[in-house]
Formats: C-alpha cells, structure tokens, sequence
C-alpha cells in the first residue's frame, strides 16, 4: 500500500537546468537558420546584375566569332588597339555596336530602347521590359540602364612552351565590373575563350 501511494505522489518532468540547456541549443540552431536565410536574400538581389553581366560578356565574345567567322575582320585586326587591332584597351561604358556590328570598337554607339528612343544614362546599353500593358516597345514600358556596368576586353596571344607566340591562336577575356547595392566594391564577371584563326 505504501508504494503505491509513493508512485501516486511522485512528479516526473524537466528540471530547470535541462529547460535552460534545451533553450539555448534552439536558439543556437534558430540563429543559424537565420543566418542561412539572410544570405538567400542577398544571392537573389544580386542575381539579376549577375545574369545581366553573363549575358553581356557573352554578348562580347559571340560578335567576336561572328566577325571571324563572316571574315569580316582580317585575323590581325581581332586585338587591343595597343597592339595594332580594333577592340578598346580598357574599361568601357557598355554601349551598342556601331557600324562595323562588333561591339567593345571604338565605333560603337548610342543604344536605343525597344521603342526607339535612346537609352537614359548618356546611350548607355539598357534593357527594356514590358510595362503595366504586357506589351514591349510601348511607352510604360520598363527601361533599365547598365549605367554602373563596364566591360572590358583583352585578347592576347598565347604562347608555346618555348615562350613564342602562337600566331593562329588568342585568349580572349572579357570582364564585366558592376555595381550591386549594399557591397562596396563592384563585382566582376570574367569570360574566359580562345579563339582561333581558323573557324
């Protein structure tokens, strides 16, 4: 009789030490998670001036091989300037191919938006998206400028192993430097391509 009563008067359940314990391990792990969140957030603001930067320095290289590819440029002139060819030394505003159809020249010129008015920001390349109407190229549209992107682009020839240029063959690197809001130092996007004479 007496164990029972014992076992009825009995109280199990946490202490206060083990409430205090679990406690701080959920707000360690919470912490974390939070942690974890806060740089989601900040990969998917940058992620459009990341996607805008690949599509320009790809946009760099492919006029690239479409000028070799239709010889429009003889092999010698697909360099820098600095080395006798026709592609701008230097970080350069991001502006639209001019005459030639080749853009990061020194002919290249005024961008125009969807519309056909020029882009904000001095002609600076910019992208038009459709406005309230869902139509592109009427005049709510939505126009973005690259005004905080440059780009650049190097090509160099490469060498053999005796350290002699090979003359058929280039490095071509296109770096685009941009702006992201909230980081200090611009980031940078880098297209690294050979290009060769032959197509």
């Amino acid at each position: 009789m007496t164990n029972k009563r014992k076992s009825l008067t009995r109280q199990d359940g946490f202490t206060l030490i083990e409430v205090m314990i679990s406690m701080v391990i959920l707000t360690i792990g919470s912490l974390g998670l939070l942690g974890v969140f806060g740089l989601a957030v900040k990969a998917s603001q940058t992620s459009q001036q990341d996607m805008i930067a690949r599509q320009v320095a790809s946009e760099a290289i492919e006029s690239i091989y479409t000028a070799r590819n239709t010889s429009e440029l003889g092999w010698a002139q697909i360099q820098n300037v600095s080395n006798g060819g026709i592609f701008v030394n230097g970080f350069t505003n991001i502006r639209c191919a001019g005459p030639d159809g080749i853009v990061g020249t020194a002919d290249d010129t005024t961008c125009l938006t969807a519309a056909g008015t020029t882009c904000p920001g001095g002609g600076v390349k910019c992208l038009s998206e459709p406005g309230p109407d869902g139509i592109l190229g009427t005049a709510d549209d939505v126009i973005i400028p690259l005004t905080g992107y440059t780009r650049q682009i190097q090509i160099t020839p490469l060498l053999d192993g005796n350290g002699n240029p090979i003359q058929t063959l280039n490095q071509v690197a296109v770096t685009i430097q941009y702006n992201v809001p909230g980081i200090t130092t611009p980031k940078q996007y880098v297209i690294n391509e050979y290009v060769s004479e032959y197509h």
